[in-house]
């Protein structure tokens, strides 16, 4: 089960505390988390990459990605970014590169330990 962002406090962390992985037109920043806790998920989608409907179209696309690869998404906030490029990628292209970033990502996470009970 994978979570959205709602909070700015959790955009504030990723924006300063974030760590970034750049693969083509996808970046992904994250920041761990704790691990008792349901990865936290958000898109970045510019303008500059379309009307909105090629925005929301490509952020459907990215939301089916991630649910697909939900294994790789390990506690913690993510933001998604995506260039204007990104929406002249076939299915398969888009979801390799954010495969990678993610399988990246997850090498690199390390869970924080949640509250004590």
């Amino acid at each position: 089960m994978i979570w959205r962002i709602r909070d700015q406090k959790t955009f504030s962390r990723l924006r300063h505390d974030g760590r970034r992985i750049r693969r083509g037109p996808v970046t992904v920043t994250w920041v761990d988390g704790p691990a008792d806790e349901p990865p936290r998920v958000a898109y970045a989608i510019g303008k500059r990459v379309g009307g909105a409907v090629v925005r929301n179209r490509l952020r459907r696309r990215l939301r089916a990605i991630v649910g697909e690869l939900g294994r790789l998404v390990h506690p913690g906030a993510y933001l998604i970014a995506a260039a204007p490029e990104a929406t002249a990628l076939p299915y398969g292209d888009l979801r390799a590169l954010v495969s990678d970033a993610l399988t990246t990502v997850s090498a690199a996470a390390r869970p924080v330990a949640g509250p004590a009970r």
